[in-house]
Order: structure tokens, then sequence, then C-alpha cells
């Protein structure tokens, strides 16, 4: 079968009214609370860290599934997780279905820890290349790789000032002492928020159900599997453009449809009763 009709068809089932309201909350207080618990952040405690980083706790890979950067953040995750998750909580039930999220995120965190731990090291050599040899052209590579104003250490106009004085020392030794505090800084980026798991659950939809109709802005129809194949490749896109300044964790959403995958993959082996 490639089209669901429910029968009974609970709107808002129960692990997903739950998630939204948790997810709610939490930004609540991420934006109530202020910036801080004491003299720590709040995005430093429960967002995700890169495993080298002195912020990174394992319990981060759970919290920063609870966590939004913004209200469009949080409303995209939750409309998508309502949007085409109600549908695989009611077939599976809300064990199954709270299982199937949570590995998806864990996932796509996983996999993020991979590109993170494969970024810092080049970082780390770049930044190295560029302290031996303080070149335009070790430069451009760091400022084309890496997003240089991101950092919290700032120097007021530092790129523009040494593309135009390359070899005036005192430039020189601004830029390097930039450099090697934005290497330091690098590491303390956080990732947070459920995309990765809302991919997963996207994959999900496409994979059980791939000619049921999604509409578009409310208009134009598009089978589920060329929408969710249409999306695997614009992050696969992305995640290998890897612009500067791009804040988007691409391979994080296709780890959670890579895991979605396996699970899937796993489950329908062993009991064909919950796939359609």
């Amino acid at each position: 079968m490639s089209e669901f009709r429910p029968g009974r068809f609970e709107i808002l089932p129960t692990v997903i009214k739950n998630l939204l309201i948790i997810n709610g909350l939490v930004f609540l207080a991420q934006n109530t609370l202020g910036s801080s618990i004491g003299n720590n952040r709040i995005d430093d405690i429960f967002a995700l860290h890169y495993w080298g980083s002195d912020l990174f706790k394992p319990h981060q890979f759970i919290t920063h599934l609870f966590m939004h950067a913004t209200v469009g953040h949080l409303f995209m995750n939750m409309f998508t997780l309502w949007m085409f998750g109600a549908t695989l909580e009611n077939i599976w039930g809300p064990k199954r279905f709270l299982i199937f999220y949570m590995v998806c995120g864990l996932g796509a965190a996983l996999c993020h820890m991979g590109v993170l731990t494969y970024e810092n090291v080049r970082l780390a050599h770049d930044a190295k290349a560029f302290l031996s040899d303080p070149s335009i052209a070790n430069f451009r590579l760091l400022d084309t790789r890496y997003d240089l104003d991101a950092g919290r250490f700032r120097v007021e106009g530092i790129k523009t000032i040494f593309y135009q004085f390359p070899n005036d020392p005192g430039v020189i030794n601004d830029t390097k002492t930039f450099i090697r505090q934005f290497a330091l800084d690098y590491p303390d980026s956080a990732t947070l928020g459920a995309s990765g798991a809302v991919f997963g659950l996207l994959f999900a939809f496409g994979y059980l159900f791939p000619n049921n109709l999604i509409y578009l802005y409310f208009l134009f129809p598009l089978k589920a599997k060329y929408f969710v194949g249409i999306l695997i490749l614009l992050e696969l896109y992305s995640g290998i453009q890897n612009s500067a300044g791009d804040n988007v964790a691409h391979f994080a959403h296709l780890g959670g449809v890579l895991f979605s995958y396996l699970l899937l993959r796993i489950w329908n082996r062993n009991n064909r009763r919950h796939f359609y």
C-alpha cells in the first residue's frame, strides 16, 4: 500500500503534543530567563558542542534537541513535526514513535559531531599555516572556509585592514592574534534544534507513503517521495558547498535521514505489520 487512509486519526497524538509543549516551554525559558544561569550561558550548558570543547557535556546530545535559536526555527520544526509525525505516531503508537524520534535525533547529532571533528582539525591546520606564513593566500583560505566574523573575539575591520596592508608588521601581528583566538573559540560554537529528528520523520513519511500528496504553499501538489527527495538533494548540495557563514547543520539533517532509513529497514525486516 502506498497511500495512508486513516480510519481513526488523532489530530494531536500524545508524544507530539508533549514534544510541542516541551519545545515551547524550553524556548520560553531561553528567552525569559535571560542569557545565563548563574555565570553560565544557557546555550553553553544545554546546546551541543564539539567534543573537544571545554563546554561539551554528554547530556547535550539530548538537550540540544529541545532548544531553538529563533521563533521561525521553532515554528518550522514544530509544524513539520506535527504535519508528518502525526501520521507516524498514529500507525506506530507513542512508544515506537518516541524511540524513532530520539534515535533519529541522536543519529543526527553523531553525524554532526563527525563533521565538527573534521572542521576543527582542518581549522587547526589552516590556522597553523597562516601563523607560519601570514600571506594573503593563507588568510583568504581561512576567510573562505570559515565565518571569521562569528567568533566571540573580534577585531574591528581586521579583514579589511589585512587585505589593504598585508605587509605591515603591526597589522600582521593583530591578525595573527585574531586567528589564534578564533581557532580557540571555534570549538565552542553551539548547535541546537530538532531538525535532525524532524528530517528523520520526513524521510519516514516519504518512505512509507511515497504517493501521498503534499501541497506546497497549500496549492501545488507533489508526491511525498519527490518532496523528500528534493529536500535531501538540497541538503546534500548545501552541505558539500559548506559556505562560510552558513550556520545550518546540513549533515545533521542528512544524519537524521540516514538513521531513519536504517531503523525503518530493521523494523521492516523484523515486523512487517508496522509498515504500509
